[in-house]
């Protein structure tokens, strides 16, 4: 056992994530017998001091397996179908468990619209950790039945990042159906050696897995990787297990060694950073030239409009936007002080010459440095 591993199995807020596989026993409806042990789990993990928010996949799953379907649709009303159907079994199941705990489930469904306005995300945040104050559980999933594309987070490991930010999560647990990430696919080399701990930024990770989908899941070991890089923004560990190992949140809580740790490297972005860096769409583009590209990332400057060279896409003021490198790579994202006609008309140009392009200046910096953050 590492100092680390022993720390964080004490640290206080974790959000827990449990992969549909799983749930639902590779499809074959709610895994009843594992759900209870989770569930037991989780509400000794709370009577010893732990506040515990819970991902669950499942819904879609679940209703697949009420209505008979034996492949996952791709219509996304038929997927809307299924989780309205499901979430009643997985709330059902989740409650009735943490009652004989004398616990409170508390269902909580997102959108990614619900955490892209500011007023909006603090309100997700201030009940969610009403909730805990409470000692209850929530039981966190994506709002499938009135999500549409724009607006969907598509995976739960990226919601359960964006929880960990929403709440300043001490430790992300996501469960899955593999003991952690390996250095080649498993499933295929008999030879492949568990990771046991990593930098959550290290992008040569990225580089052991293929994006590859489950029948049932929406992500694979590469959006698991992606959420861990996603929750390190907030000084987040994240620990990739087997939810199939006996006791294995209790275990974790121990401190003992399983699964894949990733460290975050930096440290924990501002709580404002945190809500602009969250953000999965992006309402526009624009691309700097290689003196803005180099101070942004290595100087975390303003954006000036001097060193825009092109706008792509079309934005309001106070819009999230992604600002690009000459070559076309994110380099940030952030806040823009004028919208996308604005920013055409302005870009290339010197701050002192706003008033006299556009008749008024709100400010001399298209992008301020206190609503940017580097990618």
């Amino acid at each position: 056992m590492t100092a680390t591993r022993e720390a964080l199995g004490k640290s206080r807020r974790w959000v827990v994530k449990i992969g549909s596989a799983l749930i639902t026993n590779d499809g074959q409806g709610l895994d009843m017998q594992a759900l209870a042990g989770w569930a037991d789990q989780l509400a000794r993990l709370s009577r010893t001091g732990h506040e515990i928010i819970l991902v669950s996949s499942g819904a879609v799953a679940e209703g697949m397996t009420r209505l008979g379907w034996s492949e996952r649709p791709s219509a996304l009303y038929e997927l809307q179908a299924a989780a309205a159907v499901g979430q009643m079994g997985l709330v059902q199941a989740y409650e009735s468990h943490f009652q004989k705990h004398g616990l409170h489930a508390a269902q909580v469904l997102l959108t990614h619209d619900d955490l892209a306005d500011r007023r909006r995300y603090l309100n997700a945040r201030s009940t969610l950790r009403t909730l805990l104050r409470m000692h209850a559980i929530p039981v966190v999933n994506e709002n499938d039945t009135v999500a549409t594309e724009e607006i969907r987070f598509g995976d739960n490991d990226t919601l359960a990042a964006l929880v960990c930010n929403l709440v300043e999560a001490s430790l992300l647990v996501i469960l899955t159906d593999q003991k952690g990430l390996y250095d080649r696919d498993p499933r295929t080399f008999q030879d492949a050696r568990l990771v046991s701990e990593g930098l959550a930024s290290d992008p040569s990770l990225l580089r052991l897995v293929a994006p590859t989908f489950g029948r049932l899941g929406s992500g694979g070991m590469a959006t698991k990787l992606t959420a861990a890089a996603r929750a390190a923004r907030s000084g987040t560990h994240t620990l990739i297990a087997s939810g199939r190992t006996s006791g294995v949140l209790e275990r974790i809580a121990a401190g003992e060694d399983l699964g894949t740790l990733l460290r975050p490297d930096r440290e924990p972005l501002a709580a404002r950073k945190q809500w602009i860096a969250g953000q999965l769409v992006s309402r526009g583009e624009l691309l700097l030239d290689a003196g803005a590209a180099r101070v942004i990332k290595e100087a975390g400057r303003s954006l000036l409009p001097v060193g825009v060279t092109h706008v792509k896409g079309r934005f309001s003021r106070g819009e999230v936007v992604t600002c690009l490198d000459p070559d076309g790579r994110p380099v940030a994202r952030g806040l823009v002080n004028y919208a996308a006609d604005e920013a055409r008309r302005i870009m290339g140009r010197r701050g002192d010459e706003i008033e006299s392009i556009l008749g008024y200046v709100d400010e001399p910096e298209l992008m301020h440095r206190d609503n940017l953050v580097v990618l």
